[in-house]
């Protein structure tokens, strides 16, 4: 062993671990910290002790054997920070309205109708608008500038422009741009225009936009669009909360999941475990898929069939008393629903 590496041991010690790891879990005012803050601390620090063995200076990783846990993460959207469109607007018209808030209209506007991230908009760039005088058009993303701070970007800026998160260096990402979003989009580019390079959103002095100047604007914003109680609530809170309305809005169309997904940046697994509590209003018309499913039986499909041929209206009611044992009869129950979830005579959500 060299001089300079210490035994696990000594180290393992609850007495000289636990309280570093209790510490990640508070803030420097010595409140609870967000537990995804929690779980990005202990991941760094975790990853700077398996450094240390790399270098030899100690023989493993002591966190390893402390039984401790960061908490845990709560990925999925909570509902009440997702807005309407008549919210959204009246959002968008308090932002006009602010002193320096017209040249960002539509950069709040691009986060509501297209679900951009901030990073996304931020290095949004007028050769990626496809835009008709008429109907949809489309926005091609391929770049993303997300903030990470001078100390840890390459350039020494808050603001690096990368690819596009979770895709490789020349994906694109198309997404869709609905005709309102299409009319603000026009009226920024002729009164606004661009910065030297193309990007359409800039900071007060031409800069990347900062996080503290849109931050600034949109709590400006809810306050004088939303009542007393909805500025207290967590409505809308962030800017990142518009993307999750789009994405919500999307699902609640009935837009397949994969269609969602693909504009979103998602794979279809992260999406509905994201935003599975933001689908809403669809229980009633799936509890009457499956009463339809479960109220015909077997025997009884051909003549429901035959009898909507001749012109009787849907969904007439049969009644029938089942005559056989109990093992049978639960079979019989259950075979119009598999069968109807395989596609014969149950329509697919």
């Amino acid at each position: 062993m060299s001089r300079n590496t210490r035994p696990v041991g000594d180290l393992a010690d609850p007495t000289v671990l636990r309280p570093a790891l209790d510490a990640l879990a508070l803030r420097m005012d010595g409140k609870p910290a967000a537990a995804s803050t929690v779980s990005r601390k202990r991941a760094i620090f975790y990853n700077a002790v398996e450094y240390a063995v790399e270098l030899g200076h100690l023989t493993g990783n002591p966190i390893s054997s402390i039984k401790w846990r960061a908490p845990q993460v709560t990925e999925a959207v909570n509902p009440r920070v997702v807005i309407n469109h008549g919210q959204a607007r009246k959002l968008l018209d308090a932002v006009r309205q602010l002193p320096s808030g017209g040249p960002l209209v539509a950069f709040f506007a691009v986060m509501y109708y297209s679900a951009l991230r901030p990073g996304e908009a931020v290095d949004l760039r007028k050769e990626s608008l496809s835009l008709p005088k008429r109907g949809w058009g489309e926005l091609d993303l391929s770049t993303s500038a997300p903030s990470a701070g001078r100390s840890w970007s390459e350039s020494r800026t808050r603001r690096e422009p990368r690819q596009l998160k979770h895709r490789g260096a020349e994906e694109v990402r198309v997404v869709p741009c609905p005709p309102e979003l299409g009319t603000l989009l026009r009226e920024h580019l002729d009164e606004h225009g661009t910065t030297p390079d193309g990007r359409l959103f800039r900071g007060v002095r031409g800069g990347p936009l900062s996080e503290s100047l849109y931050g600034r604007l949109w709590a400006a914003a809810r306050a004088a669009a939303l009542s007393e109680d909805e500025t207290a609530s967590p409505l809308a809170r962030r800017p990142y909360d518009l993307r999750h309305a789009a994405v919500s809005t999307w699902l609640n169309s009935g837009v397949p999941a994969p269609q969602v997904a693909q504009w979103a940046g998602h794979s279809v697994d992260v999406l509905l475990r994201v935003y599975a509590k933001c689908i809403a209003g669809q229980e009633h018309e799936a509890r009457r898929r499956i009463e339809n499913a479960l109220r015909t039986p077997v025997h009884d499909r051909d003549r429901v069939a035959t009898a909507n041929t001749r012109g009787e209206p849907d969904g007439v009611e049969h009644d029938w008393t089942p005559t056989k044992t109990a093992p049978d009869c639960v079979s019989a129950v259950q075979g119009p629903f598999s069968r109807g979830v395989a596609g014969e005579g149950f329509e697919p959500s």
